[in-house]
C-alpha cells in the first residue's frame, strides 16, 4: 500500500473504525496465518458477514502493510449476508510476528477491517539488523561488522550482497564458531563447549552512498541492504542503514 493510503487510514477516527468493524464481522478474528517461510506466498480466504439490516456497497479492498495483492471481493453485501474476501500474500521482506490488516472501503468512505496474525520464519539470522552511519557526506567510508547464522544453527550461512546493493557496498565474510546464548554479547571462538553455532563474521563497507531522487529532499538516511542465499533462494535477508546527510 502506498504512503498516501497509509496516511489516509491512519487519520480515520477510532470511533468510526470501531463502528464499522461491528457491521462486518470476520470469523475467526484475527485470522490465523500460522507459521510461514520467509519469501513464500499463500492464498488467503477471509469469511465474514454483514450483521446489519442494511446493504453495504464496497468501493475497494486494500491491505495495510506489505505483500497483499490480487484482492477478490463482492461489490455488494446484502443485509445479514455472508462475505468472502480472497487475496494472495507474499511474505518476502518479513520476519517474526506479523499483524497485517485488510481494509474494506465502503462507497461512503467508511472502513471495515479484518485482522490477521502469524509468524514469518526466516532461515538466516542477523545478530544486528540496524546500523548507524551518523552524519554522512557522499563518498565517505563507513564500515560495520556483525555476525550471521542460520536459524537452525547447524550449518554455515551462504549469504552474499544482492546485485542492486553492490554499487554502494562491498562485503567480506569469514567462517566462525559462535556462542549466541546472549544476543547482546555474541562471542566467537574455537569449536567446542560454548561455541557450537556455525556462522560468519561479516564486514560491510560503503563504497559511497548515493543520494538521488526523493533522498535529495530529506536529511535522513534509510538504506536497506539486501543479501541473497543460494541455499534459500526465496529468503529475503536484509539490514537497515540509518543516519543523516551532512
Amino acid at each position: 500500500m502506498n504512503m498516501l493510503k497509509t496516511l489516509l487510514f491512519a487519520s480515520l477516527s477510532l470511533s468510526s473504525v470501531a463502528l464499522a468493524a461491528d457491521e462486518i464481522r470476520f470469523v475467526p478474528d484475527p485470522y490465523p496465518i500460522g507459521v510461514v517461510e520467509q519469501g513464500s506466498t499463500k492464498h488467503i480466504v477471509l469469511k465474514g458477514a454483514n450483521v446489519t439490516s442494511k446493504e453495504i456497497i464496497l468501493e475497494n479492498v486494500i491491505g495495510q502493510g506489505i505483500g497483499m495483492s490480487n484482492f477478490k471481493y463482492p461489490t455488494k453485501i446484502g443485509p445479514n449476508a455472508t462475505v468472502t474476501i480472497e487475496f494472495d500474500m507474499d511474505f518476502s521482506g518479513m520476519d517474526g510476528e506479523i499483524q497485517p490488516v485488510v481494509v474494506l472501503v465502503g462507497n461512503d468512505g467508511k472502513p471495515y477491517t479484518a485482522s490477521l496474525d502469524g509468524i514469518v520464519s526466516a532461515p538466516i539470522f542477523f545478530g544486528e539488523k540496524m546500523f548507524d552511519a551518523g552524519f554522512y557526506a557522499p563518498g565517505e567510508k563507513r564500515e560495520w561488522t556483525f555476525y550471521v547464522w542460520e536459524t537452525g544453527k547447524k550449518e554455515y550461512p551462504d549469504i552474499e550482497l544482492s546485485p542492486e546493493n553492490s554499487k554502494e557496498f562491498s562485503m567480506k565474510s569469514q567462517k566462525v564458531m559462535l556462542n549466541v546464548d546472549k544476543l547482546d554479547k555474541i562471542k566467537e571462538g574455537k569449536k567446542g563447549p560454548g561455541f557450537t553455532v556455525p556462522g560468519i563474521k561479516v564486514t560491510l563497507t560503503t563504497k559511497g552512498l548515493f543520494r538521488q531522487g526523493f533522498e535529495l529532499k530529506q536529511r535522513s538516511i534509510r538504506k536497506i541492504v539486501a543479501f541473497k542465499s543460494k541455499k534459500y533462494p526465496k529468503a529475503t535477508p536484509e539490514i537497515l542503514i540509518i543516519g543523516y546527510w551532512k
